[in-house]
């Protein structure tokens, strides 16, 4: 049986093919050039005969196998596809969870280490994605994902520059949410925070140029922003060691932080990981990587598929 896999964000698509254990190359498309998912769908089929399934990741909450893109107020509606191309059976999915099903397969050049132990054999895998949101999931070994919105609970921070730039923030959004300054956007909102805290005013700089300018030393408050951004997705990250008991590891996803792999793990990241009082020697065992593989929801999509 063949079945289309489909990772689907807010600005591109990668889609493939499976017959089996392993799917095709995926292939990425713009979205803005298409009037829907169906064209989209259809573009990367090419004419061929339709497949007998598919199955679509897309970040949101599903709802009767239906997502509603906030990007770009699309509807990725599984039976509405389903219809109109000729496919037998459409399943929508969370992104996360295509995620989560990805992590046991994940391995050797995928990951890259971030401290801790040797990984339990049959444990809870937890994995957290900033991008342009931040995504949380688990998996739950043998064979289930969870899925949550963790990316929207509240933010703690860990000492008095932390808690005077969130009570900045607080004050322009009422509620501080962990993906305020853990995502693209968060960078922005810790740049914005860090200079009204201390009084003064900066140009307004995109999260792609605060992190060229950290990495290349070139601007001090750039370089504090992205320390302050792995630091607090460290406590983040073992926040959900702790919630999800994730003794097998936690991995770190999304398309932020393969940018800077020996950054993260020399800087502040595992320190906050394993920082939670009486716990310490808990989490020092838990081993963290972060995801290289740039395309792992894929991974994910073709083991749901083939359960």
């Amino acid at each position: 049986m063949t079945t289309l896999l489909a990772d689907i964000g807010g600005t591109n698509a990668r889609f493939a093919l499976s017959e089996g254990e392993v799917p095709t190359d995926p292939a990425s498309l713009a979205l803005d050039g298409f009037p829907g998912i169906v064209e989209a769908i259809a573009h990367f089929l090419g004419g061929a005969a339709p497949p007998e399934a598919a199955v679509l990741a897309v970040a949101g909450p599903v709802v009767r196998n239906s997502v509603r893109l906030t990007n770009r107020d699309w509807v990725v509606d599984g039976a509405a596809i389903g219809r109109v191309l000729g496919i037998g059976h459409v399943r929508v999915v969370n992104d996360f969870a295509a995620q989560s099903w990805a992590l046991p397969d994940l391995t050797g050049a995928d990951l890259h280490p971030l401290g801790g132990g040797a990984a339990e054999a049959g444990a809870p895998l937890a994995v957290l994605g900033p991008g342009t949101g931040l995504g949380i999931g688990a998996f739950l070994p043998p064979g289930q994902a969870l899925v949550t919105e963790g990316g929207h609970a509240s933010i703690a921070t860990h000492d008095p520059r932390e808690a005077a730039v969130v009570e900045w923030l607080r004050g322009r959004h009422g509620h501080v949410s962990a993906e305020r300054v853990l995502s693209g956007q968060g960078l922005e909102n810790l740049h914005a925070g860090l200079a009204a805290v201390d009084g003064v005013t900066v140009e307004s700089l995109e999260a792609a140029e605060i992190t060229r300018r950290a990495l290349a030393g070139e601007d001090a408050r750039c370089a504090e922003v992205l320390d302050m951004f792995c630091a607090m997705l460290g406590s983040v990250a073992g926040d959900l060691a702790l919630l999800y008991g994730a003794k097998g590891g936690v991995y770190v996803a999304g398309g932020i932080c393969p940018r800077f792999p020996d950054y993260l793990a020399a800087s502040r990241f595992r320190a906050r990981f394993e920082a939670k009082g009486r716990f310490q020697e808990w989490l020092a065992a838990v081993p963290a990587w972060l995801v290289m593989r740039p395309d792992p929801a894929m991974l994910g999509l073709a083991a749901i598929a083939r359960g």
